[in-house]
């Protein structure tokens, strides 16, 4: 079997297309994999530290204003996609996946038109316009929420999951535990904004730190590397609750999610998947500047099945946050449900279901 691979800009591009791969790799270790992405991109470093095949194209998004900028993007397009053919018809793949980013578009479009089979996974609720547009060339479209499908063509759409899913359901719990020296008898909230931090979720945090060291249970907080010099000096003035924990980053946040029962966070397509699977109930407060909006919709699936409170950003404060933690780790009855609601939206099975769309769409081919 031989794949062409493509999703850049983001981690939640990224890594549900290193899912697959594994997953492929576990099935078929002779698969000849290349991954197609861009220099600038967070792909072209974590790609390679995988030690996959990796090739780059330049390629840039449409501004959703007027602007001389998107001339030049539909000329790096054509110029993309004539790169493209080239080495596809070189490298002769039975399939071609895009799992989002612009990087995908002049990909896919490529192997479309070179009559190769291809996939576009789209992780978010509500579509880019780069799946968008392709939706149109591909064989198969695979999506993550019921709520994405209406925006393609139906006979085209799968529900699969994110293959990332696939990678948290082995964690090892008591390695989470025991990094962090968190205690085994006590419930656990992570807080995290996201690899880089969220200002609006430090400012709140720092609001309630002087009434943390009352409760039952103990707390993660995942600052993000900028902001954790500003957050450790404010600690101080509270002389550091023994049970608050403050981290700038975690590597090894599988294993952390497998040790909490509760986790506040973004709504990324990625995270949520995470959580799903493990079923860990969440109170999510979406990022109000991603592209339409996503995250909130993405955040009111879980929401509107029990597995999740939602909390805008701007009607967010510390003590809303602390009263929304103490109401679901205080009460266990209501604490069951949302981790019940939550593992039943997970799909652990996402990476193989993915890999079965793959081989479905060679052999229609």
């Amino acid at each position: 079997m031989r794949i062409v691979v493509s999703g850049g800009g983001t981690g939640g591009h990224i890594y549900p297309a290193l899912a697959l791969i594994k997953e492929i790799m576990q099935v078929d270790q002779q698969a000849d994999i290349l991954y197609v992405g861009t220099e600038k991109g967070l792909e072209s470093d974590i790609v390679r530290r995988e030690e996959i095949p990796f090739i780059s194209i330049s390629i840039t998004g449409f501004k959703r204003s007027i602007s001389f900028e998107n001339i030049k993007t539909v000329y790096r397009f054509l110029a993309g996609t004539k790169k493209m053919k080239s080495i596809l018809k070189e490298f002769k793949p039975d399939v071609v996946i895009g799992t989002g980013g612009y990087v995908c578009g002049p990909v896919v479009y490529a192997a479309a038109k070179l009559k190769i089979p291809t996939v576009v996974h789209e992780q978010n609720s509500i579509p880019g316009l780069t799946n968008k547009f392709l939706s149109k060339y591909v064989t198969k479209i695979a999506v993550c929420f019921e709520e994405a499908k209406q925006f393609f063509p139906q006979e085209k759409v799968v529900l699969t999951g994110n293959p990332r899913a696939s990678e948290v359901m082995n964690v090892n719990a008591e390695a989470g535990r025991t990094s962090l020296g968190l205690r085994a008898d006590r419930k656990t909230v992570l807080i995290v904004g996201g690899s880089r931090g969220a200002r609006p979720i430090n400012e709140a945090f720092l609001t309630i730190m002087g009434k943390l060291k009352r409760k039952s249970y103990q707390i993660v907080y995942v600052t993000g590397a900028i902001h954790y010099d500003h957050v450790i000096e404010q600690m101080k003035k509270h002389d550091h609750p023994d049970n608050v924990i403050i981290k700038p980053f975690i590597h090894n946040m599988p294993d952390v999610l497998g040790a909490v029962d509760l986790i506040v966070g973004r709504a990324g397509a990625t995270t949520l998947a995470e959580i799903t699977v493990l079923g860990l109930p969440s109170i999510l407060i979406p990022s109000p500047y991603v592209t339409n909006n996503h995250q909130e919709k993405n955040a009111q699936s879980l929401a509107e099945n029990g597995a999740a409170v939602l909390l805008k950003e701007s009607e967010m404060s510390g003590e809303k946050l602390l009263s929304v933690m103490d109401d679901i780790l205080t009460n266990e009855e209501k604490w069951a449900k949302m981790h019940q609601a939550s593992k039943q939206l997970g799909l652990p099975e996402a990476a193989k279901d993915l890999h079965h769309v793959l081989q479905q769409v060679m052999k229609k081919d």
